[in-house]
C-alpha cells in the first residue's frame, strides 16, 4: 500500500500545531483590542471588525484540525491495509512453499520408484505457478489462489 505513515503523521502534527497557532493569534488579536481602553464609535467599529477577523481565523484553525483528523484517519487506514497485505503475503508464501515441497517430494518419489507415477495435485501446481506481486503492493489484496481466504 502506498503512503509513508510516519510522514503523514508528522504532517498531522504540523496541521494541529498550525491550527493551535492560528487560534492563539485570533485570541491575541481580540485581547489586544480589548486591552486598548479605547471607547467610542470608532473603537466599537474596530472591535466588531477584529471580532469578525478573529472568527474567520478560528474557522481556519478548526479547518486545520479537521484536516489533521482526516489525515490521521488516512494514516490509520494505510497502516491497516499494509498489515492486511503483509498477512496475505505471509499466507500465500507459506502456501506456495508447502505446495512446492509436496511437488518436489512427488518428483523425488517418482524418480526413485519403478512403480506408478504420481501426479501432483492441480491446486499445488497452481500454487507453485503463482507469480507474486511486488512486496507490499496493493495487488496482494486481489490475489485469488486455491485455499486462500482473505
Amino acid at each position: 500500500m502506498y503512503g509513508d505513515t510516519e510522514l503523514i503523521r508528522r504532517r498531522v502534527s504540523a496541521l494541529r500545531d498550525q491550527g493551535a497557532d492560528v487560534r492563539a493569534l485570533a485570541d491575541e488579536l481580540v485581547a489586544r483590542v480589548d486591552g486598548l481602553g479605547w471607547s467610542g464609535r470608532a473603537a466599537e467599529a474596530m472591535r466588531e471588525r477584529v471580532t469578525e477577523r478573529a472568527r474567520h481565523l478560528r474557522i481556519a484553525a478548526d479547518r486545520h484540525v479537521s484536516a489533521a483528523d482526516a489525515l490521521a484517519d488516512h494514516a490509520e487506514a494505510v497502516d491497516t491495509t499494509a498489515e492486511e497485505i503483509a498477512a496475505i503475503e505471509a499466507r500465500v508464501s507459506a502456501k506456495v512453499a508447502d505446495a512446492q515441497a509436496r511437488i518436489d517430494a512427488i518428483a523425488a518419489r517418482n524418480e526413485r520408484s519403478d512403480g506408478p507415477q504420481i501426479t501432483p495435485d492441480p491446486h499445488d501446481e497452481a500454487l507453485a505457478a503463482f507469480v507474486a506481486p511486488p512486496p507490499g503492493h496493493r495487488d496482494w489484496l486481489s490475489v485469488d489462489l486455491p485455499g486462500l481466504e482473505h
